[in-house]
């Protein structure tokens, strides 16, 4: 009966961990990471490789599971979530989730020394990614949670911005300057009432419906097309949520994103 409940938890399942799988392993050519420190962009230590999350489909490993560092805990930060998605999910990091998840094509190896590292993700952007028990069955959802939070740290770089609140940069004084800009606020309110009237019938949609449909009715808005002209880190930020993969978890093209790119993965610092 245990075996029979297992094949069927695993027929849902789209990605495994390595240590599940029997008849596979590491290919020759490439380092096993299991047990290596991980690095973020500032060198700090943010824990350590502990399994890898294999896609089968495509026979690839597609993200690294961390063993977060007690910091990145203590920490205590509330997990980010992408503002279209305000009031539909809630996220909070409980005890005993200390893992998370980290694509390969946001990874680097420094094969000399046996550590991993990022160049693209801070340590507060990392304590305050949604985070799962060690083991926890890994869904598109959750995937999706952690992709946005990592994007958040492209745009920071984008913009100079940083997670705090401190601001760098003269493109980030922009960012604060929104906040006094009649035709940005105009379109937020724009865009909240139009989200309020959708969250209404959202039962029986997906999250890719509701964003298309809001992104469609914006391209004739002067405030959207105003703000992205002027801002590329918005525009790049729009391109992204136009494309954004809500794709079902049989969908393997979802691993077509530059996320899971490892041409650069073995170039170390």
């Amino acid at each position: 009966m245990a075996n029979t409940n297992n094949n069927r938890d695993n027929n849902n399942k789209h990605l495994f961990y390595l240590n599940e799988l029997s008849d596979y392993k590491v290919a020759s050519d490439d380092p096993d990471v299991r047990g290596w420190e991980v690095q973020d962009r500032e060198n700090r230590v943010v824990g350590k490789v502990d399994n890898l999350l294999v896609n089968k489909n495509t026979n690839r490993v597609v993200y690294l599971d961390v063993d977060v560092d007690q910091s990145i805990i203590e920490a205590n930060h509330k997990p980010y979530r992408d503002s279209a998605n305000d009031g539909v999910h809630e996220f909070i990091n409980k005890d005993g989730e200390n893992h998370l998840i980290l694509p390969v094509g946001l990874v680097r190896l420094n094969t000399d020394k046996n550590f991993v590292y990022t160049d693209r993700i801070d340590h507060s952007t990392f304590s305050e990614t949604k985070r799962i028990e060690k083991g926890a069955n890994v869904d598109r959802e959750y995937e999706i949670v952690v992709l946005e939070s990592y994007e958040r740290a492209d745009r920071n770089t984008a913009t100079g911005t940083s997670n705090g609140d401190a601001v760098t940069g003269t493109k980030a004084s922009g960012v604060a300057d929104r906040q006094n800009d009649p035709a940005f606020q105009e379109s937020r309110g724009r865009k909240a009432d139009n989200l309020t009237g959708t969250d209404k019938n959202v039962e029986g949609t997906t999250s890719r419906d509701v964003t298309d449909k809001d992104l469609t009715g914006k391209q004739n808005d002067p405030a959207f097309q105003e703000r992205k002209q002027n801002d590329p880190a918005f525009e790049n930020n729009q391109e992204r949520k136009s494309n954004r993969d809500y794709a079902s978890e049989d969908d393997d093209s979802f691993y077509e994103r530059k996320e899971f790119d490892r041409t650069n993965y073995k170039n170390h610092r």
